[in-house]
């Protein structure tokens, strides 16, 4: 029996995903990216193809806490990308977990970007 990486099966959950789940102007796509370390989270427009938003454990405004890899990273992040996208104009998104577990530090950027006054 062939061995299964982790990887392409996350690849492979998250393409099922997105044969459902198409952004638009209205509606952009908000996708989330896990790393070991960081956490990164965009808000993309499929129509034309560019990222509108985006926010991450490496950036400036993020990096109060010492780690970046835990679920308060992941929360501060969720906060900054809601900002973000408020101040342009976005009020509504669909959420991509990336293949990802609806679980841990995805769970947490999900419900502080809700907090924040996201609607998805």
């Amino acid at each position: 029996m062939p061995r299964v990486d982790s990887k392409e099966v996350r690849l492979r959950i998250h393409e099922r995903i997105r044969k459902r789940l198409q952004g638009s102007e209205t509606r952009p796509r908000l996708c989330v990216f896990r790393s070991n370390k960081h956490i990164y989270a965009q808000i993309v427009d499929e129509s034309s193809g560019r990222t509108l938003v985006a926010a991450s454990t490496l950036d400036a405004d993020a990096k109060g806490g010492k780690t970046s890899g835990n679920v308060a990273a992941a929360k501060v992040v969720g906060k900054i990308v809601a900002k973000r996208a408020i101040d342009k104009g976005i009020q509504a998104v669909l959420f991509d977990r990336g293949g990802y577990i609806y679980h841990g530090r995805v769970r947490a950027l999900a419900e502080a970007a809700r907090e924040a006054g996201l609607k998805f």
